[in-house]
């Protein structure tokens, strides 16, 4: 299914419960993913909508929005006699005020009001470490899940977050099972108790025990990016469809379909992120649990679908406090200030530029000479025009606070290839500098990737990174700590202070202190060899 084919009203919705193909046993699954606390409708950039852009329609998605789509197929689907599942593949926590707010209280809220049947743990969900994991399973009515981890000595999680379900569904057993990125530990704050196994090493043996406890028909439900899963689909025998998230992927072959080892086909769906889509897959096994049939799309939820009028109340409520933040002006841009997920995590971005110049500028009078901002920590773009606090929070939602320690060349140049390890796993990890410029080869080995590294001075040229000098850097609190593989930051950095302002607030102020509009812009700071 194209993109381009997505975009149908609630209309079309309705009217497309149209009953599959004959065979033992079909089954819709409606699911999201990646939500990311985007509770309110969201803008052509992923950010935050402007309450006259959605009342003109230009806005999408939303989770009173999700619930009337959810609501609409549900009831369709099952008025018609079809059998129906609601699934979340996690990272519900983290990417906007109201998750600053109420963490996870409020989406659990909402998630129970839709009704799903289960949710995979996303990596965010342990952004707050283990408390705010273990208060929003308390608060679930339905199962989170997350099988490739041993939670018996982290208490707060202990007993609470089950590996999989069996559930009866028109009086057959469906598996599901939740998986989760085993590089957790790096992206996120699980803690020490909490571990990550391999997923292929789990799920070859809860399949198997599945399988000759009668189980046919199984679905992974996983957390873990669309590259994870195909390698997953070709690894492990059994699994019949995967419903993912992580990467943000809005496919153009819905389902995607990967052979298991044994040759049978594992359909794999994801329905991008932020309360965008929502997908829809249905599938039919025979009597032999082979699946015959799978087919389905990704519905765009677009202003076309009304948003749920209880739901919005409730929401509109909780809103309501932070309407003030939101609102404030701090400038303005001429054009659009380009943080996508997918330039932001393979080059040079505006946004990569405007956020490491705000930090350099802040604090280049201490001594701070280079600055690396992950890409993954930016998460919208900015569109023309006003520049509300609403806006650069969605940019910045994580509340990391602005970190400056010493760091030697050579590890200046070992944080960078941590930085370009695995861009093309689309890893938020790819590093965003002002200060230095770089050329990299993406086609060289990880750990091998860095062509050259150069400095600029006072003078305002640049000169070649010296590996045994010292120099002043900045960054962001979470990679100081070792987040997203930079190990090196906290290890190597001497001098620190993690403790600095909110990055948020920098930028924030940054902006405002240009006086006129700002312009957004693009250099050579990072150059891939051709």
């Amino acid at each position: 299914m194209k993109k381009k084919a997505l975009a149908l009203a609630l209309g079309t919705l309705m009217a497309s419960a149209t009953a599959p193909a004959f065979a033992d046993y079909t089954l819709s699954i409606l699911h999201i993913n990646d939500v990311h606390s985007r509770i309110q409708p969201i803008n052509r950039f992923d950010s935050g909508c402007r309450p006259s852009d959605n009342a003109e329609g230009s806005c999408f998605g939303g989770m009173a929005r999700v619930a009337t789509a959810i609501d609409t197929r549900r009831s369709a689907l099952e008025g018609a006699g079809k059998n129906v599942i609601t699934l979340d593949a996690g990272d519900q926590f983290q990417g906007s005020l109201f998750y600053t707010t109420y963490k996870g209280s409020l989406a659990v809220e909402l998630m129970n009001m839709i009704g799903f049947d289960a949710m995979a743990v996303g990596n965010h969900e342990f952004d707050d470490g283990p408390e705010k994991l273990a208060e929003f399973v308390d608060a679930a009515d339905f199962p989170v899940l997350f099988a490739n981890t041993n939670l018996a000595n982290e208490p707060l999680l202990a007993g609470k977050i089950p590996s999989h379900i069996i559930k009866e569904v028109g009086g057959e057993k469906i598996a599901i099972i939740g998986v989760l990125a085993e590089d957790t530990a790096e992206t996120s704050s699980p803690g020490k108790n909490v571990p990550f196994i391999q997923a292929e090493d789990i799920l070859k043996k809860l399949v198997t025990q599945l399988e000759a406890d009668g189980i046919n028909k199984i679905i992974l439900l996983s957390h873990v990016g669309i590259n994870r899963d195909m390698e997953i689909a070709a690894a492990v025998d059994g699994i019949d469809v995967i419903v993912g998230g992580h990467s943000h992927t809005l496919l153009d072959e819905y389902p995607t379909v990967v052979d298991a080892p044994n040759g049978k086909p594992v359909q794999i769906v994801q329905a991008y992120a932020y309360s965008k889509y929502l997908g829809e897959l249905t599938v039919t096994w025979d009597d032999n649990g082979d699946v015959t049939e799978a087919e389905g799309q990704p519905w765009l939820l677009d202003a076309r679908v009304p948003e749920n009028k209880e739901m919005l109340a409730l929401i509109n409520e909780k809103a309501a406090p932070l309407e003030e933040i939101k609102a404030k002006v701090v400038g303005e841009t001429t054009d659009i200030i380009d943080g996508d997920r997918a330039n932001c995590r393979a080059k040079v971005c505006s946004m990569g530029v405007l956020v490491t110049e705000a930090m350099l500028n802040r604090v280049q009078d201490q001594g701070v000479s280079i600055v690396i901002q992950n890409g993954g920590g930016l998460r919208a773009s900015i569109d023309a025009g006003e520049i509300t606090m609403g806006e650069v929070l969605t940019v910045l939602p994580f509340q990391n606070t602005l970190a400056t320690f010493e760091l030697k060349g050579a590890d200046v140049i070992a944080a960078l290839e941590n930085g370009l390890s695995q861009v093309e796993n689309g890893a938020g990890r790819f590093p965003q500098v002002a200060g230095i410029r770089y050329v990299w080869d993406p086609k060289a080995e990880p750990g091998s990737r860095v062509v050259s590294v150069e400095v600029l001075g006072d003078e305002g040229t640049y000169g070649p990174l010296v590996e045994d000098a010292t120099y002043g850097v900045a960054s962001n609190n979470y990679m100081r700590g070792g987040g997203d593989g930079y190990s090196v930051f906290e290890t190597k950095g001497m001098n620190a202070y993690d403790y600095g302002p909110g990055l948020e607030d920098v930028v924030a102020e940054y902006i405002a202190k240009l006086g006129g509009a700002y312009t957004p812009m693009v250099d050579d700071r990072i150059r891939a060899v051709e």
